[in-house]
């Protein structure tokens, strides 16, 4: 496996690098003009937004040097409105999580589009005696807890460079999604599409909306993107006006999902109800990620958010009720998500349980395992599996990593990230250009504010439930070489301080991203 630096990157870099000194003292004069009230950016996020205007000017010396890897910076642009909500999922937010009031999410700094390539390596692996030295230290810090494992992987190679305890397997939070991202990006696939529709039962006048188990089916105005009930709600008045019908009966269906629909973890802001039909997750307020409360039925409240659109267009309907579709039925209209390598960006980037956990059962219904949650389970162990992924002692519980009977090691979550990083898997690519991004974008925006060998450079999933701290992902060292990171803590008998311990795991990130170690 080799994913070196772009030769198109080495050809541009120079002049990139001197753009981004040329920008940055306009991106610190504009930032001091902007209105009263408006964000002051740090240096370091400066440093980053002044590299990735520099990137931006040198494209054509890019594009005619040769192919550009138009898959490694999409995350920043598409979940720019959703990155400005508090951290959400089981990184619950508070001190050092994302604020509405945090800067707009940038693109990579430079450095973090090195080893996306298919050329020559041009640096040397860090030394694994070096590493060690290093981060030893680091990861015997008692803020920590009990338990800390970690392992660091060469992406270009494979190679381990650093172990401590790397098969042992831990409670891994919302790391676990990694896993999810992977089985879903391989079964059923980036291109797939969850499609939400109605259909008409004939000689009855009943319409049925049937889910098909997008979450991220709107019903807002604005819809950056994803699908919206307001369009289906259209396009389904049109076909019944077209049939001269303006009464009818509103019916849903939830029945491709089985088994309990409520999380093990019980009623909780962090996730709703787990069911194939939902608006806007369920949320009772204007979030978009994050923690809120959500409605007791997502399923029902979505109905009855069809059925006012409906008489928006003249449609009079009954007060909704659940129902099944028949095979006689007769299709009215669709719509259906973004791809779903947007809807694992999303996932990773805000940490985004109901997007993990309807997943899953896409990855349960492609694979013909029953889409509930144990389903989901053995459908997502079973796809690790045929990828000859390191599975010795996990468990897999749910998709999101909030239930704390997940189970995974460190090697497995750097083995994740790997063949994310394999040019021959382009399929997986979304696993990596997810990962929310240092001081800028979604769990990561409020950290490493203070770090500015990291801000822009580290990009990683975070996971936190009481008792647990974990933090995977990647990082392009001080030589330019890509390495993917496992650091995984736990101790559930005396949990430590959640604030101090996600510092701690962030000094060790920093220290790779500022490690020779040769």
């Amino acid at each position: 496996m080799v994913v070196p630096e772009l030769r198109a990157w080495r050809t541009a870099r120079p002049h990139v690098l001197r753009v981004a000194r040329t920008v940055r003292p306009h991106v610190a004069r504009v930032t001091r003009i902007m209105r009263p009230g408006a964000v002051r950016w740090t240096t370091p996020q400066l440093t980053a937004v002044a590299a990735t205007m520099g990137l931006a000017l040198a494209a054509g010396a890019v594009t005619a040097a040769g192919p550009w890897d138009s898959s490694g910076q999409r995350t920043a642009e598409r979940d720019r409105a959703a990155s400005r909500a508090p951290e959400g999922g089981a990184d619950h937010a508070g001190a050092g999580g994302a604020t509405a009031t945090g800067p707009r999410p940038a693109p990579s700094a430079a450095t973090v589009l090195a080893g996306l390539g298919r050329s020559t390596v041009t640096v040397p692996a860090p030394a694994g005696k070096a590493l060690a030295r290093v981060l030893d230290p680091l990861l015997d810090d008692p803020v920590l807890g009990a338990r800390r494992t970690a392992v660091v992987v060469d992406v270009a190679t494979g190679k381990r460079l650093y172990g401590k305890g790397a098969d042992t397997v831990q409670t891994p939070a919302s790391t676990t999604k990694i896993a999810t991202a992977v089985a879903a990006l391989t079964a059923p696939g980036p291109d797939h599409r969850i499609t939400t529709r109605t259909v008409l039962e004939p000689d009855t006048k009943e319409v049925v909306l049937v889910g098909g188990g997008d979450p991220t089916l709107t019903a807002r105005k604005v819809t950056d993107g994803w699908a919206s009930l307001r369009t289906l709600a259209d396009r389904t008045a049109a076909a019944l006006k077209s049939r001269h019908l303006d009464h009818v009966t509103l019916s849903y269906d939830t029945s491709l999902f089985t088994g309990p629909v409520l999380h093990p973890i019980g009623v909780n802001e962090n996730i709703a109800a787990v069911t194939p039909l939902m608006v806007d997750e369920g949320r009772r307020d204007d979030s978009t990620s994050g923690t809120a409360t959500r409605a007791p039925d997502p399923a029902a409240d979505a109905a009855r958010t069809f059925a006012g659109l409906l008489r928006d267009h003249g449609i009079e309907t009954t007060a909704p009720g659940p129902s099944k579709a028949t095979g006689r039925s007769k299709a009215l209209a669709s719509v259906s998500s973004p791809p779903l390598s947007a809807l694992v960006e999303r996932m990773l980037t805000n940490s985004d349980n109901d997007i993990a956990e309807a997943l899953a059962r896409q990855v349960a219904l492609a694979t013909g395992e029953e889409p509930s949650f144990d389903g989901d389970a053995k459908a997502i162990r079973a796809r690790l599996k045929k990828l000859g992924l390191p599975l010795d002692g996990a468990r897999f519980a749910d998709g999101s990593g909030l239930n704390r009977a997940d189970k995974l090691s460190a090697h497995l979550l750097t083995a994740l990230l790997a063949a994310a990083g394999d040019p021959d898997r382009p399929e997986l690519r979304t696993v990596l250009t997810g990962l929310p991004i240092a001081g800028f974008t979604g769990t990561l925006s409020g950290r490493y504010a203070d770090a500015p060998a990291a801000t822009g450079v580290v990009r990683a999933k975070t996971g936190t439930l009481t008792g647990v701290n974990t933090l995977s992902g990647t990082v392009v060292d001080a030589d330019g070489r890509l390495l993917a990171f496992a650091f995984m803590t736990s101790d559930e008998a005396h949990p430590p301080n959640p604030f101090t311990a996600r510092s701690a795991l962030d000094r060790a990130a920093t220290a790779l991203a500022s490690c020779g170690c040769r």
